[in-house]
């Protein structure tokens, strides 16, 4: 059941899959705005309750579908949501741009593809455009299918939760230091005060008596709000937070460090067996026990020692067509080994 689940996913992904009702970001949404709305609000901000919000959702398919208990329901069920986690339309269709870009000789749209990749996959690892989509392969399809091997549709919920999470948390953070450095730049100050003054210009004042009116009947002795003093209001507007939510952060980055640990190395463990095995094993042997090291680092290191290129062909054409042919392998390999232990009757 497990294996027939993971092949009919990655074939209908693969050929059937076209809208946002595919991917895991509206779902996850959905419960983000569910909670903001109820009482599972205070569940998430508590300091151990938000550890229980993650694994609700997942935890409440799973009794569902044990009580039921039927077969057939289990495996549409088990389907759709593995389906649903490995959902990356957004990301295949910015790789299918960059390829046509190649291919038509555009090197300026073929460089802006990748660098919306990378942006949208908020990489905090600097590496090449090729290892990029390793570690998006690696996200979107390695990890989701290990963890649904191991706590079916619960692990798969779980896991693409924490991952929604992971995305919009970089996201939100790369938008407040933007808005911090706007502020710091001066061209972009400048800007910004031209843009209140504008607005302030704008303003829908009735008549020239009311203005007057108004200011007579004013205290003089208040100070006036200067142009400076509105915008550093926005600023702390735009940059305030929770007091819970550095604590929430990093509860979240736990979670999904140890979620990525040990999928991380045996991805890496694939990349040995199906590329330069001395390489990427050395470079597997470093980080097999490290628990602190970054699980993306660990992910392009091996994946770079298992198809080592020369330096020119870097960010090139051939490098992330190695790379996502490295990854397409390594899957490959997995699911022959499923089917091993299926067939064994190691796996359901």
């Amino acid at each position: 059941m497990t294996l027939i689940s993971m092949l009919l996913a990655l074939i209908i992904e693969r050929l059937a899959v076209r809208s946002d009702a595919w991917q895991a970001r509206p779902y996850c949404q959905a419960y983000l705005k569910l909670t903001a709305g109820s009482g599972l609000k205070q569940l998430a901000e508590h300091q151990y309750g938000r550890y229980l919000w993650i694994l609700l959702p997942g935890l409440l398919v799973a009794v569902l579908l044990h009580l039921l208990d039927n077969r057939l329901l289990t495996l549409v069920v088990n389907t759709l949501v593995l389906l649903v986690g490995i959902g990356c339309w957004h990301y295949r269709q910015l790789y299918k741009q960059y390829l046509n870009a190649q291919e038509r000789g555009d090197a300026e749209a073929a460089h802006l593809a990748m660098q919306q990749i990378s942006q949208d996959s908020r990489s905090t690892v600097d590496s090449s455009q090729g290892l990029t989509l390793v570690w998006l392969n690696f996200r979107y399809y390695a990890a989701v299918v290990f963890w649904f091997l191991i706590l079916g549709a619960f692990g798969v919920i779980t896991y693409a939760l924490l991952r929604h999470l992971n995305e919009q948390t970089a996201t939100e953070q790369a938008a407040a230091a933007k808005v911090v450095d706007e502020h710091s730049d001066p061209l972009a100050e400048s800007e910004t005060a031209a843009a209140y003054g504008a607005e302030y210009s704008q303003a829908d004042y009735s008549t020239a008596d009311d203005i007057s009116a108004d200011s007579n009947g004013a205290d003089n002795s208040a100070e006036p709000v200067t142009m400076d003093a509105a915008i550093d209001s926005d600023t702390e507007s735009l940059s305030a937070e929770p007091e819970s939510a550095p604590a929430a952060r990093d509860a979240l980055n736990c979670m999904l460090h140890w979620a990525d640990w040990f999928p991380a190395r045996l991805f890496g463990l694939g990349f040995a067996l199906v590329g330069h095995f001395s390489r990427a094993s050395n470079a597997l042997l470093g980080y097999f026990l490290d628990f602190t090291a970054s699980n993306e680092q660990v992910v392009k290191d091996v994946a770079r020692a298992a198809e080592p290129l020369p330096e020119e062909v870097v960010n090139g054409i051939e490098d992330t067509s190695s790379m996502v042919q490295l990854a397409k392998r390594n899957m490959l390999f997995f699911l022959a080994f499923t089917a091993i232990l299926t067939l064994s009757g190691w796996l359901g």
